[in-house]
């Protein structure tokens, strides 16, 4: 698995070890804790899954999962989230998310829907 990842979340700590999970299993993983930054590297960068938090401070999950979708329709990107509800689910599935994982994220679950994402992109 080579799949370039951006990972966006609020908790450094997280942040880090996720990264750190994600790279021991192969993945070339960019990370940062701001929707703004988020915005900037998906529009310069090529990455081909976006996993990124629903609870951002700067911007709603849902806010940058619309504006991702407007910069790069082609984005495959994965919600991660400690709030999930089937509303909020459906909306993010409806706005083009690939998923809503629920955190804690378990690492083999979401390695599998990055596979997915990265499959459905190809």
């Amino acid at each position: 698995m080579h799949e370039k990842v951006l990972l966006v979340d609020d908790e450094p700590d997280f942040l880090e070890a996720m990264a750190a999970r994600m790279q021991v299993r192969g993945l070339d993983v960019t990370t940062t804790t701001s929707t703004i930054d988020a915005l900037s590297l998906a529009e310069s960068g090529h990455f081909d899954v976006i996993v990124m938090d629903l609870m951002m401070p700067e911007m709603a999950g849902l806010e940058a999962l619309k504006a991702l979708k407007v910069l790069k329709p082609e984005s495959q990107i994965v919600l991660l989230t400690g709030y999930a509800t089937r509303e909020i689910e459906a909306e993010a599935l409806k706005l083009g998310a690939v998923d809503l994982i629920e955190k804690p994220a378990d690492i083999e679950r979401l390695l599998e829907k990055i596979k997915e994402a990265q499959s459905k992109k190809s």
